[in-house]
C-alpha cells in the first residue's frame, strides 16, 4: 500500500502540477480569444438564453429522448457544486492567502469558455442509443479525432473516478456531516444513503434530472441565505476583504493577511487549482450530461455551461470566501471545513455547525448522484451499453463502503484520476477547436 501511495503521489504532482494548471488555463484563454471574450462582452446574450429564459416559458417535462437543457445544467451543477465550494475555498485562502480568491475568479472566467466548448462538442458528436442521447469526451475524441484508444482511456479513467471521487469520498462526507451535526452513526447513514442512491440511479437520467432540478435551487438557496446573513452582519468589513483579495493577488512580498505570509505564486497556484477543482472546467464531466439534453442547438446548450460555472465559482465560491474573510479569525488557526464552520458560527452561533453539516450533506449528495451518470455513460461507451444494471448495483453498494471506511488513500487516488481525465479531454478541445465557432452562437 505504501508503494502505491508513493507512486500515486508522484503522478499527482505531475497531473496537478504547474504545467497541467497552465494547460487548463491556457485552453480557456485560447477559447476566450477565439470566441472574442463572449462570456464577458456577450454577458446579456448568454444570461438571456439561460437564466432569464426560465421566466419566459416553461420547458416541456415530457422529453422523449433527452432531458431539458435546464435539467442538464442542474445535473452538471449538482456534480460540480460540492465540498470544493466549502473546503476548497477555505483551503485556497489558508494556503494562498486572500489573493487566491482573485485567481479563482480568473480560473472561472476562462473556465466558462472551456466548458462552453466542451458542451458544444458534446452535443455535436453525441449518438442516439436505446432511446436516449449519449455523449461526452469519449465520443468527440473517437468521432472527431478518430482516436479510439484515447477515448477508451478517458472512459476508463472516468468510470474509476466515478466510484472514487464521485461516490466513496462524497458518501464519506455525508456520513461525517450526519455524525458531527446530528450524531447519526456512519453505518446507519451509509445503509440509508446507499438505498436512496440506488433508488434514484435505477430510474436513469430522467429520475436523476428531476431530482437535481429541484435539489440544486434548494441547496443553493439555503447556502446563499446562510452566507449572506454572515456577510450582512459583517458588511462594514467588505471593503477591507475586497482590498485584501486584490492587493494580495499581486503583492509579491505579501506578508499581511491570511495566517502566514504568502507570495503571489502561491496565490496563483492555489487559486487556480481550487477554482478548477470547484467548477471542473476541462475535466470533461460536464459535456457527458449536457449531451443528454433535448436540444438541436449545441451553442445554446454551451451557454448553459457558462451559466453553470458562473453560479458555481463566481457566485457561490466568492460568497463563501467573503464569509471567511469578513469574520474575525483572531487566534483561529483553522482550515477546511473547520474554518468555514467557524466563519458561519461567528454570526449564527451553534446553528452555524448544523448549517454547515446540512450544506455538506446536500452538496455531497448532489455530487454523488450526478457522478453516477458520468460513470454509467463511460462504462456504457466501453461495453456498448452492457452491464449498466451491474454498475448501478456496484455504485449503490460502494456508497455504503465509502461511508464507513477511512478514505485518505481513496481521496488521493481519486484526485489523481480526475487530473488524468483532463489530459485527453484538453487535447481534444484544442484539436477540435475549428468545430466551435463564434458566429454560430444564436440567441
Amino acid at each position: 500500500m505504501e508503494l502505491l501511495r508513493n507512486i500515486n503521489a508522484q503522478v499527482n504532482t505531475i497531473v496537478w502540477g504547474p504545467y497541467m494548471l497552465l494547460l487548463m488555463l491556457g485552453v480557456g484563454v485560447f477559447y476566450t480569444v477565439k470566441l472574442k471574450g463572449f462570456q464577458v462582452f456577450r454577458f446579456r446574450t448568454w444570461w438571456n438564453v439561460t437564466f432569464l429564459s426560465l421566466f419566459r416559458h416553461s420547458e416541456s417535462k415530457n422529453k422523449v429522448s433527452g432531458i431539458s437543457p435546464l435539467q442538464a445544467m442542474s445535473t452538471a451543477l449538482a456534480g460540480s457544486v460540492g465540498t470544493g465550494n466549502i473546503v476548497g475555498v477555505a483551503n485556497a485562502i489558508t494556503l494562498g492567502g486572500a489573493g487566491a480568491v482573485f485567481w479563482m475568479w480568473i480560473a472561472a472566467l476562462f473556465g466558462m469558455a472551456t466548458v462552453f466548448a466542451e458542451n458544444v462538442l458534446g452535443v455535436k458528436y453525441r449518438i442516439h442509443r436505446n432511446g436516449h442521447y449519449a455523449g461526452g469526451p469519449m465520443y468527440y475524441i473517437e468521432k472527431g479525432l478518430g482516436c479510439k484508444w484515447l477515448a477508451v482511456v478517458f472512459a476508463v479513467l472516468c468510470t474509476l473516478a466515478s466510484l472514487g471521487m464521485g461516490n466513496m469520498t462524497q458518501g464519506n462526507s455525508v456520513a461525517g456531516a450526519l455524525d458531527n451535526g446530528f450524531g447519526i452513526p456512519a453505518a446507519v447513514s451509509g445503509a440509508v444513503l446507499s438505498v436512496l442512491v440506488g433508488f434514484i440511479i435505477f430510474g436513469g437520467i430522467h429520475r436523476i434530472a428531476r431530482l437535481t432540478e429541484k435539489l440544486v435551487p434548494a441547496m443553493t438557496g439555503l447556502f446563499l441565505l446562510g452566507v449572506l446573513v454572515v456577510i450582512g452582519c459583517h458588511i462594514t468589513r467588505l471593503p477591507d476583504a475586497f482590498g485584501r483579495i486584490l492587493t494580495e493577488a499581486f503583492d509579491i512580498k505579501c506578508m499581511a493577511g491570511g495566517f502566514m505570509g504568502y507570495g503571489m505564486s502561491r496565490a496563483i497556484k492555489y487559486g487556480i487549482s481550487r477554482g478548477v477543482f470547484s467548477n471542473e472546467a476541462g475535466l470533461g464531466t460536464s459535456p457527458i450530461v449536457h449531451a443528454a439534453a433535448e436540444t438541436d442547438d449545441p451553442y445554446r446548450q454551451g451557454m448553459w455551461g457558462v451559466f453553470q460555472v458562473f453560479i458555481d465559482t463566481i457566485v457561490l465560491c466568492t460568497l463563501m470566501a467573503l464569509c471567511i474573510l469578513t469574520c474575525d479569525r483572531q487566534g483561529a488557526d483553522l482550515d477546511g471545513i473547520a474554518l468555514s464552520t467557524y466563519a458561519l458560527s461567528s454570526v449564527l452561533g451553534p446553528f452555524g455547525h448544523v448549517f454547515m453539516s446540512l450544506s455538506i450533506i446536500l452538496f455531497a449528495f448532489g455530487t454523488l448522484v450526478s457522478w453516477s451518470y458520468y460513470g454509467e455513460q463511460s462504462l456504457s461507451y466501453l461495453t456498448g451499453g452492457k452491464y449498466i444494471v451491474l454498475y448501478r448495483v456496484i455504485y449503490a453498494s460502494v456508497t455504503y463502503i465509502g461511508c464507513v471506511m477511512e478514505l485518505s488513500f481513496v481521496w488521493e487516488l481519486s484526485d489523481t484520476l480526475n487530473g488524468l481525465m483532463a489530459i485527453p479531454n484538453l487535447a481534444a478541445l484544442l484539436l477540435l477547436s475549428s468545430k466551435v465557432r463564434y458566429h454560430e452562437i444564436r440567441r
